[in-house]
């Protein structure tokens, strides 16, 4: 029985680290099998591009590069990692994936979203079966940004890109109505993570 590939999205401090953690505790208090992972990386090979674009000293990389090497990252993490996972009937909770790209690279970066599924297209036939967004406004992230002791290249982005991600994936949620679902991030944490495994158990056990 072929698994279900599980994705969390959300712009920079949305929870999205805390909620995992949370399903997937409670996915092996319920002896459910599951693998976490994370784009970019999840991988040897994908954790090294994920370094290359989040290093806070490579300010001249251009979008075009960027949009790229997500993309490189991606495939290498689907076909060592994802698919072999789902193939073997594990649920697959994945830390963000394609709509990242869509929202960051394709409407923020102003690369255009049928660009980024242009060179994404390997990946097209891998959509998740469910996304949570985490809906956080930017300037309730950005304020929980100020507490992050680790700040990576997209970290030093100013508000309006935080905005522009944000708006994309009010964007990205209106092309993938079917999968896609609305979780409210802006109120306490630990009900924002009731929600989402609320939804994550439900949509388990169809």
């Amino acid at each position: 029985m072929k698994g279900l590939f599980i994705t969390f999205e959300g712009g920079e401090c949305s929870g999205k680290t805390t909620i995992i953690q949370q399903l997937c505790k409670t996915l092996e208090e319920m002896q459910i099998p599951y693998i976490s992972t994370r784009e970019p990386g999840g991988i040897d090979i994908a954790e090294q591009i994920r370094n290359i674009i989040l290093d806070v000293n490579n300010q001249k990389m251009t979008e075009e590069t960027e949009a790229l090497l997500y993309a490189a990252s991606r495939m290498q993490h689907l076909k060592e990692k994802v698919i072999p996972a789902l193939d073997a009937g594990y649920i697959v909770i994945c830390d963000r994936f394609l709509d990242s790209s869509l929202a960051y690279q394709g409407y923020a970066r102003h690369l255009g979203m049928e660009s980024i599924l242009q060179i994404n297209h390997f990946a097209l036939s891998h959509l998740p079966d469910l996304t949570l967004f985490i809906d956080v406004k930017p300037d309730v992230a950005l304020k929980r940004l100020e507490n992050r002791q680790k700040t990576d290249r997209l970290d030093l982005e100013n508000i309006q890109f935080h905005n522009d991600v944000y708006q994309g994936y009010l964007e990205v949620c209106k092309l993938y109505p079917d999968r896609i679902i609305k979780i409210d991030g802006n109120v306490d944490l630990d009900l924002v993570c009731k929600h989402c495994i609320d939804k994550v158990l439900d949509f388990i056990k169809r």
